[in-house]
């Protein structure tokens, strides 16, 4: 099955295969387990009938707006596998001039064109209409959402599928990384220990706040 993987002919819905090739790419030894055992639903790939390139750069265009929303260069940065931008960009003019999305200036401090989803823009003045709650979210920082340091200020976040993130009304304000505290914003006393604890593994592990 290797063989033909490495050829392109057969797939797996299996993640073992995807766990070697990511420790792989980081210079790192896969470390064999009970997961690593490459078994799963194997299917070969058609080759007969390849999909043409401007359908599959439609195809990414739309997802990236299903993803995002609003869609711009800038935002693509942790988008390693996205079509050239000036690709995406003749899609999403296409789509505007169809009615089925907006162009325009959505988020400022961001140069070059922008594209958003109706419902979008929507939800962005009703974000924008809304007082700050206060209300927390912790997510991975390996989740497309960890933008930090790309469309918000201050340093970027590594996209470590270890790294969590902690978000207040949207806005990141601390990271722990490698079981190490790092607030991204001032936090003090009560409210810095607060915001340790959400980010705190679900193991008990000895964390520096």
């Amino acid at each position: 099955m290797g063989i033909l993987v490495a050829a392109g002919l057969a797939v797996s819905d299996g993640f073992s295969g995807l766990r070697l090739l990511a420790a792989t790419a980081q210079g790192r030894l896969f470390k064999q387990d009970r997961r690593a055992s490459f078994a799963g639903r194997w299917a070969a790939v058609r080759q007969d009938d390849p999909e043409p390139r401007d359908d599959a750069v439609e195809h990414q265009a739309r997802t990236l707006l299903k993803r995002y929303g609003i869609v711009f260069r800038r935002l693509l940065t942790r988008e390693p596998n996205a079509a050239p931008w000036r690709e995406l960009t003749r899609i999403y003019r296409r789509l505007e001039a169809r009615g089925e999305i907006r162009g325009g200036r959505f988020v400022s401090g961001m140069a070059g064109e922008q594209f958003a989803l109706p419902e979008a823009v929507q939800t962005m003045r009703e974000v924008r209409r809304t007082p700050a709650s206060g209300s927390r979210a912790v997510i991975s920082a390996a989740d497309p959402l960890n933008l930090t340091g790309i469309v918000t200020a201050g340093d970027r976040v590594r996209a470590a599928g270890r790294n969590r993130m902690a978000c207040r009304d949207g806005v990141p304000v601390a990271v722990m990384e490698r079981d190490e505290f790092r607030a991204l914003v001032p936090l003090e006393g009560a409210d810095r220990l607060d915001i340790a604890r959400l980010l705190i593994r679900r193991a008990k592990v000895p964390v520096r706040v």
